[in-house]
């Protein structure tokens, strides 16, 4: 998932915003959305995005404090989810130099 958002612990940061990319993957026991083939058996990916974004949206100074965030959200929000892994990716980071990005990845348990 990919958003503009304004995350950083420098007040230029904070201003402009820049890109970051977020990975995201979870457990869940898909048994019965394998079986029905409906979407109300499941997690919905389209919901957990919504829930991702809303979180992005949010400034925080730390890539740790924004995937702690996401994290624990969408296992608040989807009780069927048993564990997630979170990466956040702050795209062309100011450090001076060409950096492609930086990355903060937690794993969270419900």
């Amino acid at each position: 998932m990919r958003f503009y958002a304004h995350h950083g612990c420098f007040s230029q940061e904070r201003a402009i915003g820049t890109h970051f990319v977020v990975d995201l993957s979870f457990n869940t026991d898909t048994t019965r959305a394998e079986q029905s083939d409906s979407i109300a058996d499941t997690v919905s990916y389209l919901d957990v995005y919504q829930t991702v974004k809303r979180e992005m949206q949010q400034p925080s100074n730390l890539l740790e404090h924004v995937a702690r965030r996401v994290g624990e959200a969408v296992l608040k929000e989807y009780p069927a989810v048993t564990d997630i892994k979170v990466k956040v990716s702050k795209m062309n980071p100011p450090l001076g130099g060409q950096m492609h990005s930086v990355s903060v990845e937690l794993e969270l348990k419900a």
